[in-house]
């Protein structure tokens, strides 16, 4: 443990990053485990080798969870059908080897939210995915939170113009908030490092707008990651 952080979960967004992230994880077990998964930036890029690799790395012994998988309908770098089908053949592929899902949503809400609600996914007694780096509001977190999904807040949630997250943390149950960084991005500021230290500050924040101590916070946090990845 450094600086209080325990477990560190590593996505990856494209099957050379999905490599890397299993790579890590199994150079530093168990502080770090790793996700699999080809984020909707990089959904154009998928072909049937490509589909085949990442089904081998999902299978990976180290690959705790399919992710970042998930809509991205504000970059649309990715044509929005193309986003679509692959969105849902990974959450077929989690469904099958019952992973969590790691999900990226971005204007996209009502779409995400009716896809993880009508996903046969993984079944409710463990947490089911997370939806990261949370940017909707009260109403869905609370909605996928009772259908077995985390919200997961990164620093954005300190700011006062993100009232629909910042209405969310007040909302759910301790039970269903997970902490993150989102690194290399959404860091303290322009030139300062976002590194897993980022999360301390993030549980500051949700314990300040929630009346509860970051500590209170932080065990909140870990025991719904235990879940996630499936410890309990």
């Amino acid at each position: 443990m450094v600086a209080g952080v325990e477990r560190i979960l590593v996505p990856g967004w494209d099957l050379a990053s999905s490599e890397a992230a299993l790579s890590l994880a199994e150079r530093h077990a168990p502080v770090i485990l790793a996700a699999v998964g080809v984020h909707p930036h990089d959904a154009a890029s998928m072909d049937e080798p490509g589909w085949a690799q990442l089904e081998s790395l999902l299978d990976h012994p180290r690959c705790v969870a399919a992710g970042e998988i998930g809509l991205d309908f504000h970059r649309n770098l990715s044509p929005q059908e193309v986003q679509r089908d692959v969105f849902a053949r990974q959450l077929e592929l989690a469904a099958a080897r019952r992973l969590p899902v790691l999900v990226h949503d971005r204007e996209a809400h009502a779409e995400v939210s009716g896809a993880l609600l009508a996903w046969g996914g993984r079944p409710y007694r463990a947490a089911r995915g997370v939806l990261h780096a949370f940017s909707g509001d009260e109403t869905m977190a609370v909605t996928l939170a009772a259908a077995g999904f985390l919200i997961s807040f990164a620093l954005p949630v300190a700011f006062r113009s993100a009232s629909g997250p910042r209405a969310a943390a007040t909302a759910l149950p301790s039970t269903a908030i997970l902490v993150e960084t989102d690194a290399p991005y959404l860091g303290p500021d322009r030139e300062g490092r976002n590194e897993p230290t980022t999360a301390l500050r993030v549980a500051a924040e949700l314990g300040r707008l929630r009346g509860e101590s970051p500590e209170s916070v932080a065990a909140g946090a870990r025991s719904a990651f235990d879940r996630l990845v499936g410890v309990a």
